[in-house]
């Protein structure tokens, strides 16, 4: 009976150690998060962002009900008001991954993923893993907010609370509910399984994870595999009306932009009054104000969004240049017009 005690707490403290022996190796448990990978590594890993314990009536389910639907129940089981009359945080982000490599940008390789796995392509950043990242609101955000973006860039907490003030034009999230989101994106946090590892930077991890060799070189593969922030830069369009005239884009490429970006939102006026379909009066609608300039031109609203309308708090967030590259607008105005003949 010691013996059987023996080698099962043998083999659950070899399960809590994150791998496996296997042929006398150790191999990867690729479904542990990264940041347990890298405080298993090193106790001088800093991470942000963790949530308090003691919030009372915070929960996971109440934030995933807070994300996905916009609004929760509160502790008496009453539907709580809506955070905004108008978007869901699943409105502009994503919350499974969206590209194939999370250390690259790349708009193409991004729209081509999340097509092939049926998610919209959007123009907020993908929720799922967040927590991973040390700033929010880069780069030229601070051009649309102003000093808002100060508190907010470095403090997920913040961001959430700018995120549901701002950008869905809606109101300050409650304690317990900010801490329920944040609860609820800790559960989306990268897996090991996330980055792309090759054979020899395994061989590195797992000797590090094994004390066979020092730590600062698995630290540096596992930290180089994904972005701690997002990057981002409002770009002007063409501002020539011969230029918005072109069509220089592949139409094929742009129909999976239209489908996927365009509908999302305005497909049955889903999250906006400006209902579009895929008939021919839309499309000569939209290849009529190509190169005008105001919000019924697709360049304007991709690089500058809308401003609330009279009456209205709805709005359109813009595409970035690394949400939506130049040439990806092309091909939108190449489809657009292909369709409205």
């Amino acid at each position: 009976m010691k013996k059987f005690g023996f080698c099962v707490g043998l083999v659950l403290l070899i399960i809590s150690l994150g791998f496996t022996k296997k042929s006398g190796s150790f191999s990867l448990d690729y479904n542990k998060p990264v940041r347990q990978i890298l405080t298993d590594l090193s106790a001088n890993v800093q991470y942000q962002h963790f949530v308090d314990p003691s919030v009372k009536g915070a929960s996971v389910e109440r934030g995933k009900e807070i994300v996905t639907n916009g609004f929760t129940h509160n502790s008496r089981g009453l539907k709580t008001s809506r955070i905004s009359k108008h978007f869901v945080c699943t409105s502009c982000h994503n919350i499974v991954k969206e590209v194939p490599d999370l250390s690259v940008i790349d708009p193409q390789s991004r729209l081509e993923y999340t097509n092939s796995i049926g998610l919209p392509f959007l123009q907020g950043s993908p929720l799922y893993g967040i927590v991973n990242r040390s700033s929010f609101y880069n780069d030229d955000y601070y051009k649309k907010y102003g000093e808002l973006v100060n508190a907010a860039r470095n403090d997920l907490r913040q961001a959430i609370q700018l995120c549901s003030t701002e950008c869905s034009q809606g109101r300050k999230m409650k304690n317990w509910e900010l801490e329920s989101v944040l609860m609820y994106l800790w559960t989306l946090e990268l897996k090991l399984d996330d980055l792309e590892i090759n054979g020899e930077e395994e061989a590195i991890i797992v000797k590090a994870l094994s004390k066979e060799t020092g730590t600062e070189e698995a630290i540096k593969i596992i930290e180089s595999k994904y972005l701690k922030s997002s990057p981002a830069h409002f770009i002007d369009p063409p501002s020539a009306k011969e230029d918005r005239r072109k069509v220089i884009g592949n139409p094929e490429n742009g129909e999976i932009i239209y489908n996927n970006g365009c509908m999302y939102c305005h497909g049955e006026r889903k999250y906006s009054f400006f209902n579009l379909d895929h008939s021919v009066l839309t499309f000569k609608n939209l290849k009529h104000n190509l190169d005008d300039y105001h919000e019924r031109s697709i360049y304007q609203v991709s690089r500058y969004g809308t401003k609330p309308a009279a009456g209205k708090k709805a709005y359109m967030p813009q595409y970035t240049l690394e949400k939506m590259s130049i040439e990806q607008l092309e091909d939108l105005k190449a489809y657009i017009v292909k369709n409205a003949k």
